[in-house]
């Protein structure tokens, strides 16, 4: 072989090695951490995201679980990942509130150690009742909580945004109702269902079923506009109380993720969002679809964060 083919081949080969370093890249998986577990409302969206995700950024795309303390395992996970693309983390609005509740094991500052990338999706939380408890109305509720007919609610949990809605209605109307902390909506909704406790607070999504039975009935949503989704019942905010608790979920990375990137899953998360499967599967989750640049979800999270601080500080509630 002469000189001149040796140096050819070479050349050609570091041509190739550069040509596939892109591909090698995007080859690496994209792992979405949730602080949940597998099963509930925020994993099964994750799930739903990473399908489609995946072949619009020609990578791999799982998710991770990674439960416990209201999620803030598995944002303190994301935290300390390398800015480097290859860990994002799907939340919803705990993700703003934990640090507020927790006594410990929250120890993240979600407006300073995160990169917003996009929202996607919000939606109301709901008041409701047990067909059976004879409560169809926010004023006949009032009406068995000053009379001692009821004297409790249900909440997924201490320190929850539907435990914080509860705290601030009972405030607002002068009761007092005490919190049946479960873990997850779901023992609620049993209980709810069976009688054992007469109101509860949730999502739309998780009851969805129930409430096209008749077997669970909503009371009033949380948001100070009455819900799309819900378009029937009114708001707290119709009735006279001055309340506007929403949910929503983002997607967010490290501290210090490249810019480029940040764009690149903006814009292919946007084009998820637009489908009409995604659309409709959020439809019967009972969310609305979100959206939008980074700088939204950056601002939501800021706001909420200093917001809900305020309001857990006030109603002294706080959980392990």
């Amino acid at each position: 072989m002469t000189r001149g083919h040796r140096i050819g081949r070479r050349a050609l080969g570091l041509g190739l090695a550069a040509l596939a370093t892109p591909a090698v890249a995007q080859a690496r998986p994209l792992a979405i951490v949730v602080g949940f577990p597998a099963g509930g409302d925020s994993d099964a969206m994750a799930r739903f995201y990473a399908e489609r995700l995946s072949p619009r950024l020609n990578r791999p795309v799982v998710v991770e679980n990674r439960s416990g303390a209201s999620g803030a395992v598995g944002s303190i996970h994301v935290a300390r990942a390398q800015p480097d693309g290859a860990t994002l983390l799907f939340a919803p609005n705990t993700f703003a509130i934990a640090p507020h509740v927790l006594r410990r094991g929250a120890e993240y500052d979600p407006v300073q150690q995160f990169t917003p990338v996009v929202m996607t999706g919000t939606g109301p939380l709901l008041l409701m009742s047990g067909a059976q408890s004879g409560i169809r109305t926010l004023p006949e509720l009032l009406a068995a909580a000053r009379a001692g007919r009821i004297r409790e609610y249900g909440s997924p949990g201490s320190g929850s945004p539907m435990n914080i809605l509860a705290e601030m209605f009972n405030r607002a109307a002068g009761i007092r109702l005490t919190e049946v902390a479960y873990r997850g909506i779901a023992p609620a909704v049993t209980d709810l269902l069976a009688g054992t406790i007469a109101v509860a607070y949730g999502t739309p999504g998780a009851v969805s079923e129930h409430l096209r039975a008749g077997t669970i009935l909503p009371i009033a949503v949380s948001e100070r506009a009455r819900s799309p989704i819900l378009p029937d019942v009114p708001s707290f905010a119709e009735a006279g109380f001055d309340i506007d608790v929403g949910a929503w979920w983002g997607l967010y990375g490290p501290r210090g993720l490249p810019p480029d990137f940040v764009r690149e899953v903006n814009a292919r998360m946007n084009e998820v969002l637009a489908l009409p499967e995604i659309i409709e599967r959020k439809r019967v989750m009972g969310v609305v679809p979100g959206g939008g640049t980074p700088e939204r979800l950056a601002e939501v999270t800021r706001t909420d964060f200093e917001r809900f601080g305020r309001i857990v500080r006030e109603l002294g509630i706080q959980t392990d």
